[in-house]
């Protein structure tokens, strides 16, 4: 059933139009501004496959913003406070005193806006291509293009950025998504938001949030600093969670959409926690010990300063746990710049030791950008039957030799080095892993030499990779 058109009053006097759908927490898809007819997106299967899948296990508010669908078309203003004005009209209208909050693209400096100033208010807040500065758009071809045809004609400026929103799909798809952008809003609007826009910095906002945040993106998004930007826009934010999905369209309801539905539940916490960490060690069970260190961590801290170095190890920590929470793996505990793991795999253990570098191999190269320091980071494997035991807080613990020689790997390590004992090549054995033998080696504290083997990680394209070496 077509969800209940309903109508909000904003402070400025503009006539909100809204809907509701599903029941549960309150959760808000904000308006791209300029984009947006709550009545006619219903008819668009995609589109209402997409709403039907939020609204599964909460209730899902969608509002069209001043000067689109059904909304007042006769507004003036259409400054950024304005449009956030937009949005507290809907969600007072319904009495939300603390909701979630999903900002796509252009909405997101909207969101980022309201959320600063209503910190108590936002849950969650989801920011999905969304950019820190609008300006570096602007600079990009086809977006001056669009503006030029902006002053030219109409209908073949939203064939044009349909094309782009759509990610290259069929004509036919692009031509009914510009004709539905036209039922949308009029080209005054649009030359309106553009002006709004061409100049939008958020970046001095993003530290004053303090809602739980996930930014969102899809990798191969025209655009050739599309990850960089997404990596900018996370590393502003304190403790967001960045989430890079495969795909090309901007539009979150086309090409694998149920990656993204399956990333906002687990986010909310509503979905099973893929990887979820494993029970707690038994005596006497077997396990894979992970160790992580930063290399060269006190004397970043020197030359950045306690403040930007703790920044940087953010990213590690951030890193570290989605790789764990993916991969299966249980954080044991944090050592300030490294982590101890544990996995009842040993296969799971050398996949999340390989995404783990891989994830810091993609953060480092658009590190420079950002004006922090890269970050390389060494880890070293382990199996045996450490002894587990709580530590002085109640938490569990493990001990052991198979602990200890793990974290002396792990300091044999170089940075962006994976070393794994031979026990661990040996259970992981037939699974497509490439070791290089390193030999045996002395670790400190022991009498006899254990022989390890540098896990090959990096894709053989690469041309820091060696393909060398024996495979196990």
């Amino acid at each position: 059933m077509e969800p209940r058109i309903q109508y909000a009053k904003t402070s400025d006097g503009v006539s909100i139009a809204f809907w509701t759908l599903g029941e549960g927490m309150p959760f808000v898809l904000m308006t791209e501004p300029g984009l947006s007819h709550i009545q006619l997106e219903w008819q668009v299967s995609p589109l209402r496959r997409w709403y039907e899948g939020l609204a599964e296990t909460r209730m899902l508010v969608r509002y069209d913003g001043r000067g689109t669908g059904l909304s007042d078309r006769d507004v003036a203003d259409y400054s950024l406070d304005a449009l956030v004005l937009d949005l507290e009209a809907a969600v007072n209208r319904l009495g939300l005193d603390r909701f979630a909050l999903f900002a796509p693209l252009s909405g997101g400096p909207v969101a980022v806006t309201y959320a600063a100033a209503q910190q108590e208010r936002i849950s969650h807040l989801i920011l999905w291509c969304v950019r820190a500065r609008s300006s570096e758009m602007y600079e990009e071809k086809h977006v001056r293009a669009l503006a030029a045809l902006l002053d030219v004609d109409w209908e073949t400026a939203t064939e044009t950025w349909a094309r782009v929103v759509l990610g290259g799909s069929d004509d036919e798809l692009a031509r009914q998504y510009a004709a539905f952008m036209r039922e949308c809003t009029s080209l005054e609007v649009m030359r309106a938001l553009f002006e709004t826009f061409r100049n939008v910095d958020i970046r001095p906002l993003l530290p004053q949030l303090k809602s739980s945040t996930l930014v969102l993106h899809r990798r191969q998004i025209p655009n050739r600093d599309n990850v960089r930007l997404a990596k900018e826009l996370a590393s502003g934010i304190p403790d967001s969670r960045l989430v890079l999905l495969e795909g090309s369209s901007a539009a979150p309801y086309l090409g694998d959409s149920e990656s993204v539905l399956a990333a906002i539940d687990e986010f909310l916490g509503e979905g099973q926690v893929v990887g979820a960490p494993t029970a707690p060690v038994q005596a006497g069970a077997f396990r894979t010990i992970l160790f992580t260190d930063v290399e060269g961590s006190t004397a970043m801290t020197q030359r950045l300063g306690d403040a930007r170095a703790r920044e940087v190890l953010r990213e590690h920590e951030r890193i570290v746990r989605e790789a764990l929470k993916a991969h299966g793996g249980s954080e044991v505990k944090t050592m300030g710049d490294g982590f101890m793991a544990s996995f009842g795999s040993a296969v799971k253990a050398l996949e999340c030791a390989i995404a783990i570098q891989r994830a810091f191999a993609e953060w480092n190269a658009g590190v420079g950008a950002q004006g922090l320091a890269p970050l390389q980071v060494r880890i070293g494997l382990n199996a045996g039957e450490p002894i587990a035991e709580d530590d002085p807080d109640g938490r569990g613990d493990l001990f052991g030799t198979a602990v200890i020689r793990a974290a002396r790997i792990a300091a044999m390590a170089q940075g962006g080095e994976i070393l794994a004992a031979n026990v661990v090549r040996e259970l992981a054995e037939g699974k497509g892993f490439m070791f290089g033998d390193r030999g045996e080696v002395a670790l400190r504290g022991f009498d006899d030499p254990v022989r390890l083997f540098e896990v090959r990680w990096q894709p053989f394209d690469s041309p820091s990779a060696d393909a060398t070496g024996g495979s196990g």
